[in-house]
């Protein structure tokens, strides 16, 4: 019989988890089906539940359901108690597990896409919303020489600090001060053309700018930093290797990603 597994989000007509994940089945031999489902916005748990009684194994969970994700879980993974939010979930018979592949997704497609070591260097994680919670454990894991984290609201940033026991950083964003290996926009300013306010010298010619959000043309927040003479690179891959560790989890076999990338981001330069 074959194996269901879903997306929830409301939108969800844009997402690419489908796509990818039939990529990564028919790579590997699995036998899955993989479908969007629009959840109500008021109505997300029941939606899982009937997924559940339908005989669905897993699913991801994208905006704006993560957090309901985290409390509909009746176990959750050490990542994901640390994000506070959920994007992978296992149906395991009345056990709902939770799990977040954000960061491994974001950290794999840094150290290993881009060849861009964390270890020892200088990491300033720009938000300090859902996205960047997700993401700090994975960073940490790598042992940075300093994590900075820097938010509009610098009250949120402190609060993450505090959670992580003074292992991070909080600076409102006129406190920054020295060039940064790696600058991560987890933001969501990309979606209106915004730009965190960010001084030009945090840029050096060996840092990486990423944003975490994606598209056809570069973000105004990768223009900005290509300007100051920085490498770049959206969230694609992140994307992809985020849904490779769901694959994982669900499956017990690693997909190869590569290609999967490739694909996509041509269809991205088409459209």
């Amino acid at each position: 019989m074959t194996d269901r597994y879903a997306v929830f989000g409301n939108p969800i007509a844009h997402s690419k988890s489908p796509e990818i994940h039939a990529r990564f089945a028919a790579q590997t031999g699995q036998d899955l089906h993989y479908e969007r489902i629009l959840a109500p916005l008021d109505g997300f748990a029941l939606s899982v539940q009937e997924f559940i009684q339908a005989g669905g194994k897993g699913a991801n969970v994208t905006v704006p359901f993560k957090l309901e994700a985290y409390d509909l879980a009746t176990e959750l993974t050490a990542r994901a108690q640390v994000a506070g939010a959920v994007n992978t979930l296992v149906f395991d018979d009345d056990l709902i597990r939770g799990d977040n592949t954000d960061g491994i997704g974001l950290v794999t497609d840094i150290v290993t896409n881009a060849g861009q070591p964390i270890a020892n260097r200088r990491v300033l994680l720009v938000g300090a919303g859902g996205a960047a919670r997700g993401v700090i454990l994975p960073i940490l894991e790598h042992s940075p020489a300093e994590l900075v984290v820097s938010n509009r609201t610098a009250a949120r940033a402190q609060e993450l600090a505090a959670q992580f026991g003074g292992r991070i950083q909080a600076r409102s964003f006129d406190e920054i001060q020295g060039e940064f290996d790696l600058i991560i926009n987890a933001t969501s300013a990309s979606l209106a053309g915004d730009i965190p306010p960010l001084a030009p010298a945090l840029f050096g010619k060996q840092t990486l700018a990423y944003d975490m959000m994606y598209g056809k043309e570069p973000t105004a927040f990768m223009r900005f930093a290509a300007q100051q003479g920085a490498a770049v690179r959206d969230g694609l891959g992140m994307l992809v290797e985020q849904a490779a560790e769901a694959f994982f989890i669900w499956r017990g076999v690693r997909p190869a990603t590569a290609s999967v990338y490739q694909a996509l981001r041509q269809q991205l330069q088409a459209q």
